[in-house]
């Protein structure tokens, strides 16, 4: 199934990209290019294979544990301690939103 310029267009505006004019010639043919190196890969039949979302099987997220965290972490000293600006409990900053004044 060839796509066409609208379905290349329709995939162009999703992924916000602006085709004009023999742009969207261009890339409808390299688009169908792609699809048509890729159509042997639809003639094997593979009943048995199981199909993997990652490239190395069953790998998930290796994490290690968050044991003694708490343990380490700092006091609110401590980490107000080299702060460039401090009021009460919290870091100053300059304003990056415009008017609001000193806070």
């Amino acid at each position: 199934m060839a796509l066409t310029e609208t379905d290349v267009r329709g995939i162009a505006d999703y992924a916000r990209i602006a085709l004009e004019g023999d742009e969207l010639a261009q890339m409808t043919a390299y688009l169908n290019d792609a699809v048509d190196i890729l159509a042997p890969v639809l003639e094997y039949d593979l009943p048995d294979v199981e199909p993997t979302f990652h490239p190395i099987g069953d790998l998930a997220n290796v994490m290690r544990e968050d044991a003694g965290l708490a343990a380490r972490a700092l006091s609110l000293d401590v980490a107000l301690e080299n702060a460039g600006s401090a009021r009460d409990r919290y870091f100053r900053v300059p304003s990056i939103l415009g008017e609001g004044g000193d806070r």
